[in-house]
Order: structure tokens, then C-alpha cells, then sequence
């Protein structure tokens, strides 16, 4: 058990037998009454969000007993995404329907962390900021651009993101992976 005032962005709590991430929160003490966090919760088996979640500061919650497993991706079927702990080498199987965007994110060369609950993975955590190349581009005539102007281009894992028109096929860009927005070109 944890008290309300001690929930940060990360922690993971139980709500009615369910394990909820907590994906945002605010601290708010207001000047009479009770200080409290206000969150934004995520259902790690079905996904779901629950926002506005209010928990006073002296009130007890159930946190969820979670491992974190470091992990590095091996390959991919149709059904699932299977990862190796880098540790004990042993395989773990995340199924697809667990995140169906994380293909989009899934490299070889990185490690993830997989976190697991009652001897099963629910999430399957990415870096904030990931290094793709650009598999796909479509060039742009000069001067017949506005400030500031995007367009839409394909990485190597398939991936769509918006970058600014000097980005080229087979350039390296940063992107960040919560919003998938492009941070800036990777100069070798």
C-alpha cells in the first residue's frame, strides 16, 4: 500500500483487481482542504484511460506488484513479438494485441523493458526518443514552400511522421515516440 501523496508518474497501482500505469499527474494543494494528485491512469490489460482520477494525500492505494525485465527484441510472428532477457536468456512472448502500435518501435538494437504481472507481460515500455531512417520521402520543389511547412514520410519499421521538407530518403532522424513527433535530423 502507498499513500495517495506518494503516486508518481510511472507507478503502477491496482484498481479493482486491474493494474493502472500512471501516465500523467498533477500535484494540487489547494488552500483549504486536503492537498491531493489528480491522474490519468492506463488499464495495462485492456488499455484503457481513466482521467481525472483524484487520490487525497493520506489515502492508502494498493500498488501492483510488477517486475520490470530488461530485454532485448528477437523477432516478430503473427500473433507475437518475442524478447530474450538479457540476463537469464530465457524467452518472453508479448502479444500483439498487447500494443498494436509497437511494431512500429521494435529494433533489434535496442533494449526494452517489459514489465510483468502475475507472471504475465502487460506493457512493453519504449524509449522516449528513437532513431529511424528514412525509408520513404517524396522531395519538394525549392521556393514552392510556406515556413515552417512538413510532410509526411515512412521509416524503415513503417512508421509515419511529420518532418520538416529538407529531410531526405536514407537520412537518420530523432523521434519522439509519446507523440511521434520529429525532434531533429541525425548527422552522422
Amino acid at each position: 500500500m502507498i499513500r495517495g501523496g506518494e503516486i508518481n508518474k510511472g507507478t503502477v497501482i491496482l484498481i479493482k483487481n486491474s493494474p493502472y500505469l500512471v501516465v500523467e499527474r498533477e500535484f494540487v494543494n489547494p488552500g483549504k482542504g486536503t492537498a491531493f494528485a489528480r491522474c490519468k491512469l492506463k488499464n495495462l490489460k485492456d488499455g484503457s484511460v481513466l482521467t481525472q482520477q483524484v487520490f487525497k494525500t493520506p489515502d492508502m492505494v494498493e500498488d501492483a506488484e510488477v517486475d520490470t525485465i530488461s530485454c532485448q527484441y528477437l523477432y516478430s510472428d503473427q500473433d507475437n513479438h518475442y524478447f530474450q532477457n538479457v540476463k537469464t536468456f530465457d524467452q518472453i512472448t508479448v502479444p500483439v494485441g498487447l500494443n498494436e502500435d509497437l511494431k512500429y518501435y521494435l529494433r533489434d538494437d535496442i533494449e526494452y523493458d517489459i514489465v510483468i504481472w502475475e507472471g504475465n507481460p502487460i506493457d512493453v515500455k519504449i524509449p522516449q526518443k528513437m532513431v529511424f531512417t528514412v525509408a520513404e520521402s517524396e522531395n519538394y520543389i525549392k521556393g514552392d514552400t510556406v515556413s515552417g511547412a512538413t510532410k509526411p514520410i515512412r521509416t524503415e519499421t513503417g512508421l509515419t511522421v511529420r518532418v520538416p521538407l529538407f529531410i531526405k530518403q536514407n537520412e537518420k532522424i530523432m523521434v519522439n515516440t509519446e507523440s511521434n513527433e520529429y525532434l531533429e535530423r541525425i548527422n552522422k
